[in-house]
């Protein structure tokens, strides 16, 4: 999977309509000495309350953090961005929650954060797309690939809501198609 000079320093997931269970699935096989950190952006009302992390942490014994400002970023961990922020990486140790305008109304947004991750991490960046209502995450997909990182993205037979990753197979250059029962395999194998 990895060529001998880049290793994967982060993994961010995008999704929206449909996702969760996909995260679920890939929470209980992941490994639990991971080389790198996981950074989940899921599309979320703006006032929900602070329940995902909770949910998330009852699938997988590493652990679980919902995102403060200034949070700083280890692996082996599974990071979740809060409702209602968007997420940077101001560098490979620190993140920092934004308020900015809505992007693709949404707040986070996928694509926000997708650029923010290719920027700081380049080709050690793996972003991965889901199940999903609409455009959001594709042109952050097309930034990664642009620096040289890894475009994973779902096929869309198995999305619940195949808008996102269809729309994204057909406007970004990508490195994998994958399905929901073999996500955590691949990132196991980073």
């Amino acid at each position: 999977m990895e060529t001998a000079n880049t290793k994967t320093e982060l993994i961010v997931i995008g999704g929206s309509a449909g996702s969760l269970q996909v995260i679920l699935e890939m929470l209980k096989k992941l490994k639990t000495d991971l080389a790198f950190p996981i950074v989940l952006i899921l599309h979320r009302k703006a006032y929900s309350t602070n329940i995902l992390q909770t949910l998330l942490q009852q699938f997988i014994s590493i652990e679980v953090v919902e995102i403060d400002d200034k949070t700083e970023i280890e692996n082996n961990k599974v990071y979740v961005v809060p409702a209602d922020y968007h997420l940077l990486f101001e560098n490979k140790n620190m993140m920092s929650l934004d308020f900015s305008k809505k992007m693709n109304y949404s707040r986070p947004s996928i694509d926000v954060t997708f650029k923010s991750a290719a920027e700081i991490y380049g080709e050690n960046v793996v972003g991965v797309l889901l199940s999903g209502a609409n455009a959001d995450g594709v042109e952050g997909l097309g930034f990664i690939k642009k620096n040289k990182g890894k475009v994973w993205i779902q096929e869309p037979e198995t999305a619940e809501v195949d808008y996102m990753p269809r729309h994204a197979l057909q406007e970004v250059d990508y490195d994998l198609i994958i399905k929901p029962d073999n996500l955590a395999d691949y990132i196991n194998q980073l």
